[in-house]
């Protein structure tokens, strides 16, 4: 991969980040339901990509890092409690990809 791949990708993420920085509306679940993944699956990638090259970082420094802030404060700002119809549409969405 060619040092000019990785910064497109790298600012194609920052962008990520900033969109869904912006749409706090669109709660965690909502994006598990339409897309299989949320802002802790891209924490959690994060970390991943840090550990297989020998960087330690802790699952809160990598919430912070998709979050733009530490994810008790995030949390307590912007998500709701699921409702019962997000929940249903949840489990049908694992067990379409689940198969």
């Amino acid at each position: 991969m060619s040092d000019q791949n990785t910064e497109l990708e790298a600012a194609a993420f920052r962008r990520l980040l900033e969109h869904l920085n912006r749409r706090t509306d669109v709660q965690n679940i909502d994006l598990m339901i339409a897309a299989g993944f949320c802002r802790n699956c891209l924490a959690d990638w994060y970390r991943e990509a840090a550990e297989a090259r020998g960087i330690d970082i802790d699952k809160d420094r990598a919430r912070e890092r998709i979050y733009g802030e530490p994810f008790g404060s995030w949390k307590a700002k912007h998500q709701k409690e699921a409702t019962a119809e997000q929940l249903a549409a949840f489990q049908a969405a694992r067990k379409k990809h689940d198969g």
